[in-house]
Formats: structure tokens, sequence, C-alpha cells
């Protein structure tokens, strides 16, 4: 009998977005097949790495990613990601694991730090011939000049950290008098930011993966919003009417789907990937590429795979073999 791997799943991390990554965490470890694989879920917190077992906090050895229990010593043969901001979505872990030699789920530090960043991905994409919104940069200490921004993206607009996830600190912005709150709310939550031109249209999502050596688009979810946008109160609260498939064209959805898997492509992106567009009449426009999306019950891509008929823990035994 072949033996099992020993999975560690990584959940917690060191942002605002803490409590989403445990519920992405206990998901997974729900899911996973006990059958192929043992699991071991990792807690990390500020530096503070423990190995739950049996309740019980082992600490982890950061030298190996090891650690001790009952007298004896346990290693990792691999690791399922399921921390949202830093450090596991941004490429810190990514590129501690790489050291390691130890596998892991999500794309590698350099997928994960450019798609991280919200402004340079979009940017990037743009220069790719990609669509996406118009949008001005800004670092912190930079004299924001509301006139002239107004000018340049419109009203409404949005204002955004670059590298914060679950709509932590996004503002939509209907009149110059209120951009300067906005752009100081969104530097609490981040060094970097930027204010992005308002697309009129329906919000879609698109889940990727790898299985084997085919990359697969899940369906469409379609978002629609109770508020103004889809915000944290929308994403995980109920605010907001999820649509899985969309209701939009079949041609439509293909689109969507292919430029979808087209950027998991020329990114070279690996694991689960999420990429939301706007649909501004029938073309799709970028909003974002989520290198660790959601994976809690009420997340857009669980959502994506029931619609699909994927059981569960046939999605996870994929993604942990193309990626291992």
């Amino acid at each position: 009998m072949e033996k099992k791997l020993r999975i560690a799943i990584a959940a917690g991390g060191d942002s605002a977005e803490e409590i989403i990554s445990m519920k992405t965490g206990k998901m997974v470890y729900d899911h996973l097949d006990r059958s192929r694989y043992e699991v071991v879920m990792v807690k990390m917190r500020h530096g503070d790495w423990n190995a739950i077992i049996d309740e019980e906090e082992c600490p982890i050895n950061k030298n190996d990613f090891s650690f001790e229990y009952q007298s004896k010593k346990y290693n990792f043969d691999y690791v399922f990601i399921a921390i949202h901001g830093t450090p596991g979505e941004d490429g810190k872990l990514q590129a501690y694991f790489d050291l390691l030699k130890l596998p892991y789920s999500s794309p590698d530090h350099i997928g994960s730090t450019l798609t991280f960043n919200k402004w340079y991905c979009n940017t990037l994409l743009s220069q790719m011939g990609y669509n996406v919104a118009n949008s001005h940069y800004m670092r912190r200490g930079d004299k924001l000049n509301e006139a002239e921004v107004v000018e340049k993206i419109g009203l409404p607009c949005f204002v955004k950290p670059c590298s914060c996830g679950s709509s932590f600190g996004i503002s939509k912005v209907k009149e110059q008098s209120a951009l300067f709150a906005a752009v100081s709310e969104a530097f609490e939550y981040d060094h970097e930011i930027m204010i992005e031109s308002f697309m009129p249209g329906k919000e879609v999502t698109c889940g990727v993966y790898q299985k084997g050596d085919q990359i697969v688009a899940l369906p469409i979810t379609q978002i629609i919003p109770k508020g103004e946008f889809f915000d944290y109160a929308a994403k995980y609260e109920g605010d907001s009417q999820e649509i899985t498939p969309a209701r939009i064209s079949a041609t439509l959805s293909t689109d969507v789907q292919k430029v979808a898997s087209e950027i998991y492509h020329k990114l070279n992106l690996r694991g689960v990937v999420r990429v939301d567009f706007m649909l501004v009449e029938s073309t799709p426009y970028v909003i974002e590429v989520n290198a660790v999306p959601g994976l809690s019950p009420e997340s857009l891509v669980p959502q994506q795979v029931r619609a699909a008929n994927i059981p569960m823990n046939q999605f996870f035994t994929d993604i942990i073999e193309a990626t291992r």
C-alpha cells in the first residue's frame, strides 16, 4: 500500500483576512481524502507557527518546517496554502517553501507577488492586451490632487489598497469632496493604493485550476450585490446574490472562461486561482486575479465546483496532484 502524503494546511496569516483564512483552512481540512492523505492543520500568526494535533499546539521548526509530537519528529510532504493576505498570498511563504524544496498548492513566489498587487498585475495585463479599468497609482506620502484625479479617472470611482483582499479598505466615491477620506482609509490597509474608474456592467468571476496537464475553467458566477459594490458584507454576510452559472450568453461565458484560462497560463499560475471581471456590454474587463481565493463553504470557488458537479474531495485531490 502506498504511503499516505502528510499534508500541512497553512491557515491564519498576519493580515485582516485571518478569520476568512481559518474558514478556508477548515474547508480544505474537512474535505481532503483521508485514504490518500494524512492531514495536519498548521496555524500561522505573526511568526507563531503551530501544528494542531489532538487540540495540542506543537511548535513548527522553521529550519525544515517540521514539528515534534510525543517525542517524535514529523516532516511534511506537501503544504496546502490557505492563507489570504500576507504571508500566504504575497509570495513570502512560497519563497520559503521553495528553499526547502517542499511542494505547495498555490502559484510560485513570482506569480503570488505579482497577482497580490492589483495595480502591478492589472498594468501588466493591460500591456498584454487585456482590458482593465483606467487607474491612478499612489504611494503613502504622495500628494493627492483631487481635481486632477477626477479629471483622469472620472466619477464615480473606486479607491482600493493595492495589496489587500476581502474588500478591506475599498470605497466607492461619488463626489470629489469624498475622495480624500477614501484615500486616507485605503492607506490604513496598505502603503500603496489605486484609484480606479467605475465600469458599469455585470460583475462575474471564474475559478481556474489545473487537472493533470489540462487547465480547467469552472462555471462562472454572477455577483449582484445589494449595496454599492461587492464589499465584505456582500462576500461573507450574505448581502449579495450569487448566481452560478451566470445569467449570461453561452458565447460570453466561453469568452470569460477563455480569458481566465489564458491569464492562468500566461502568468504561469498554479493551483486554483479566481479571476474577477466586469462585463461592460459584451467585453470582459479584468478587475483582479486572486492567487489564493477563498474556499470557505460560502466562497465563490466552492459554489462553482458544486455547479460543475465535481466532488469537493476530488477537486482538492486534483489540485494537490497537479502541484506536487
